[in-house]
């Protein structure tokens, strides 16, 4: 039985791709017990993340993604007051230095790395975004 002093996380996962959407959702409700709500597009995301029943406590978002890119989507949603305070963590291929530095100079709250880990994506999460939980 989980901890009752545990915080119940609502994690937004933003992938177009479903497998990755899918592996990410349930190894974070498995590792970690958070709630998670996902969308295939930025569009998609930006509209669940503005829901006030449901507004995240963090947004775990692809970078390449057809349409509107993650780094678009992020700027998007720094324009709306009611979530532009959600921390986003990336999630990534590009890991060539230069990416790095602009992904970093968007004001995103980390950077991750695909292919990612399932067994401890939750607690680099946790980690990126100074949780103690």
């Amino acid at each position: 039985m989980r901890d009752l002093l545990t915080v119940m996380r609502l994690i937004l996962i933003i992938d177009d791709e479903d497998d990755i959407r899918e592996v990410a959702a349930l190894s974070l409700e498995a590792t970690a017990g958070w709630e998670i709500v996902t969308a295939r597009s930025g569009a998609d995301g930006i509209q669940a993340a503005g829901d006030p029943k449901r507004r995240p406590h963090a947004i775990l978002m692809d970078v390449m993604m057809p349409g509107m890119d993650g780094p678009t989507t992020f700027r998007h949603m720094q324009q709306i007051p009611a979530i532009a305070g959600i921390p986003v963590v990336l999630l990534t291929a590009k890991v060539q230095g230069v990416d790095q530095r602009r992904f970093a100079g968007l004001g995103v709250a980390g950077v991750l790395f695909k292919p990612f880990d399932p067994l401890t994506l939750a607690s680099q999460i946790s980690e990126t975004l100074g949780w103690k939980d």
